[in-house]
């Protein structure tokens, strides 16, 4: 069961944010879903993740995707990079955090720390 049906992540230009995260949640299987003025959503089916231009300064976050694969969690890394993100932990496994826990890290744009996780069978 999921607990969080949507989130929205402040961000400084919306513009760069979206080309960064079309880039980013592609690998995931998401895609830019809507634009509602000065936000914008991304998801498979329903707006699940979206970014908010917001007025600086805010506090960076840490935002974690589902990924479906290890091969889904290194594709993500690799696009995230290709798009200018600073990598804040190659993919690997975390078993610190839990049996099976597969994951990559990286700041975005505004730094936020954003991760993709895979949690194994």
């Amino acid at each position: 069961m999921a607990i969080v049906d949507h989130v929205n992540l402040p961000v400084s230009n919306l513009e760069r944010s979206r080309q960064f995260y079309e880039a980013l949640l592609e690998p995931l299987g998401c895609k830019l879903l809507l634009q509602d003025g000065r936000a914008i959503g991304f998801g498979i089916k329903n707006w699940n993740f979206g970014i908010v231009e917001t007025l600086a300064p805010f506090p960076s976050i840490h935002l974690a995707f589902t990924a479906s694969s290890v091969e889904q969690v290194t594709r993500f890394f690799e696009a995230a990079l290709g798009v200018g993100a600073i990598a804040n932990g190659a993919p690997g496994l975390r078993p610190h955090y839990h049996p099976g826990y597969y994951a990559a890290f990286v700041r975005d744009p505004d730094g936020h720390n954003i991760e993709a996780v895979f949690r194994g069978r």
